[in-house]
């Protein structure tokens, strides 16, 4: 059963008779899919056929050909398994809302349900669609466990002051989930199938930002969980800080592209290691530090400039906006890892050509692009472009409410003052070295080492 706490109707317009769409966008899979599941009750209910549709912008806020490609093949895999499931799927292509309406108008659509994502260019389309379509829309939270409409009605000041309204909460949502099953009712035609190779063969995306080898898709995703339950789960909470150790899960990119459910994350991960140390704290991350950045993109229109920052912070960096800088880069300078510091070009390093970037180290990074910039306003912008240019995970909301954690104190308190940053956390390389061997982690990713 789908908890009607995790629906929300997006206009006031019935559902009617047609077939019912289902609008992936967030939730690229079909297993435990909560948005698909209910696309799926309706549609039985009705005795209509299901239809699932993706409407594909060719430019979407920087993304180039490394993250179109890995969406693409994922999604590839995505329209083959529900055509098992005599489900037919349609990859569309233009501006997302308007091919929405005009998909749902062509096929005299009874109701499209669609998914929830905090992004402002997210909550726009749907906003679009809903006053445009003509049809109910209907929005399923199938991202956070806890629903994040429902969770908090407010922007919360921390992980301190949303901890416990999930955990409250989790034994209501944290369930197992019903299988999507073969559907009743056919479409009078068949789906449009794609390549991912000639799709991406057609895009005008940023060609520079290569593809990088990390397997896409569902299977991918579960391979990769199961393989950090059985291998590194046990140490995370030891080695989660060290960069050298690839104590991490990996599960970013596939949680970002929606290719494997957090709530399914969850579940292993506490049948597994639950009540652990280095369980516990794994499942912090998933659940509480993650959907806290949802509650902070959902509440927060600025989340990616300074105006999203906490009135402290805004009255600090003001305070030191005209502070010296005792070294200032630009953004190509950044972009090719031509500072002074070889920690930092070593983590710039690791971005450019894995797609990923070690958690403890993105913070530094972020930190040292506000004290090498020349105002607070340029280094959010550069840290968000270079972010969402190289990592797979980029336009994401733990990105977002990363950077802002990093150089504008949102979820955190006042530090001591100091120049620069003002009262804004401070780190630097001594602080890494107490973490990790810094000269070991710059030599892997120097520009001789071959990984650069």
């Amino acid at each position: 059963m789908i908890d009607p706490r995790r629906i929300h109707f997006l206009n006031l317009i019935p559902v009617q008779p047609g077939p019912v769409i289902y609008w992936m966008s967030r939730e690229q899979r079909v297993a435990d899919n909560w948005g698909l599941l209910y696309a799926q009750k309706l549609a039985v209910e009705l005795q209509q056929p299901l239809v699932v549709v993706f409407a594909l912008a060719d430019s979407f806020l920087g993304a180039g050909l490394r993250q179109y490609g890995f969406m693409l093949r994922g999604l590839e895999l995505v329209a083959q398994r529900l055509e098992k499931l005599n489900i037919t799927f349609f990859l569309l292509r233009g501006d997302p809302p308007q091919e929405i309406c005009r998909f749902t108008a062509g096929c005299s659509a009874g109701a499209v349900v669609t998914d929830f994502d905090p992004l402002r260019i997210k909550r726009q389309w749907r906003e679009r669609v809903a006053a445009g379509s003509g049809v109910a829309c209907i929005e399923v939270d199938g991202h956070n466990i806890v629903p994040s409409r429902f969770v908090s009605q407010k922007r919360e000041f921390g992980a301190y002051t949303l901890r416990p309204k999930i955990h409250r909460l989790l034994p209501d949502f944290l369930s197992g989930f019903p299988p999507v099953e073969r559907h009743p009712f056919d479409v009078p035609s068949s789906s449009s199938r794609f390549s991912a190779d000639d799709v991406l063969a057609s895009l005008t995306c940023d060609r520079r930002v290569g593809e990088v080898a990390v397997p896409s898709g569902e299977a991918a995703a579960h391979e990769r969980l199961y393989g950090f339950i059985d291998n590194g789960l046990d140490n995370y909470d030891t080695l989660r800080n060290d960069p050298n150790a690839d104590g991490q899960s990996g599960l970013s990119p596939y949680l970002h592209f929606g290719q494997i459910a957090p709530q399914r994350v969850a579940l292993e991960t506490a049948r597994a290691a639950g009540g652990s140390v280095s369980g516990d704290a794994f499942l912090e991350e998933l659940i509480v530090r993650r959907e806290l950045s949802d509650n902070f993109c959902w509440h927060t229109m600025n989340y990616d400039n300074v105006d999203g920052f906490p009135e402290w912070a805004l009255k600090t960096i003001d305070e030191h906006r005209h502070d010296r800088r005792d070294f200032v880069y630009s953004l190509e300078q950044f972009d090719g890892a031509e500072t002074h510091d070889p920690l930092w070009n070593a983590a710039q390093r690791e971005m450019v050509t894995t797609g990923r970037m070690h958690g403890y180290l993105r913070m530094y990074w972020a930190k040292k692009i506000l004290e090498w910039s020349v105002s607070p306003e340029e280094a959010m912008q550069i840290a968000i472009t270079l972010n969402d240019r190289w990592q797979l995970d980029g336009r994401d909301p733990n990105g977002y409410a990363g950077i802002a954690w990093s150089m504008g104190g949102v979820h955190d308190r006042a530090w001591g003052e100091r120049p620069v940053f003002g009262k804004i956390r401070y780190m630097n390389d001594k602080g890494c070295r107490r973490k990790f061997d810094v000269d070991r982690y710059v030599r892997n990713f120097s520009e001789t080492s071959g990984t650069g």
